[in-house]
């Protein structure tokens, strides 16, 4: 049984593993998965971006997995939320790739993952499964006075550092950890997502007791 130096075993969560700080802090790390630019949110909330160049082919994968590899080790965390491969989508295939390598570090790391697609993670922020780029931007900071400088562009595009932070959040208030308030009826939009084993959200309850 293999895993990565520093991380919970495969199918492992210990308690124990979790820190000696805070032994009961639940870390969730968020995912917008793209070729091109991939959107992270890290358990402390940090956001940034991994950036990667056309001319470099396949070799885009090796640092998408490079970095996502890293942050596993440094941030060990209990959950990760992925925003879900989009469906009849030109791009989903290209997209396909990444979702792969990601997956095979999440598997080594023992670290289980839950899938929400863009329109359930936008509802769950905006209560509009339609919402743009700068409604969730908005909602964000509204929510938790969250700002993302650079991650929309003039023409509103892009978004992947606060899709990231719109996923931990999610994570954290499925597993009953919300960060901040919000609408129960939007709450109840993520029972559409695919979340892992109940043990996550046991760990999560337990952690808040």
């Amino acid at each position: 049984m293999t895993t990565i130096p520093g991380l919970i075993a495969p199918g492992e969560l210990s308690r124990l593993a979790v820190g000696a700080d805070n032994p009961y802090e639940f870390r969730v790390i968020g995912l917008d998965l793209s070729l091109r630019s991939t959107g992270v949110c890290l358990p402390d909330g940090t956001t940034y971006r991994i950036r990667t160049r056309d001319k470099d082919g396949d070799r885009r994968l090796v640092h998408i997995r490079s970095d996502i590899r890293d942050d596993l080790a440094e941030h060990r965390p209990h959950l990760a939320v992925i925003e879900d491969l989009p469906k009849h989508a030109m791009a989903a295939g290209i997209t396909a790739m990444v979702h792969g390598v990601v997956r095979c570090e999440l598997a080594d790391a023992g670290v289980p993952y839950a899938l929400v697609v863009p329109a359930t993670l936008k509802s769950f922020a905006c209560d509009n499964g339609n919402a743009t780029k700068v409604d969730m931007a908005d909602a964000a900071y509204l929510a938790a006075g969250a700002q993302f400088p650079g991650d929309l562009n003039a023409k509103g595009e892009g978004g992947d550092q606060c899709d990231a932070w719109w996923l931990r959040a999610a994570g954290h208030d499925w597993c009953g950890l919300p960060l901040f308030d919000m609408p129960q009826a939007q709450r109840d939009r993520l029972s559409k997502a695919k979340w892992p084993d109940a043990y996550v959200q046991r760990y999560a309850m337990g952690a808040a007791a």
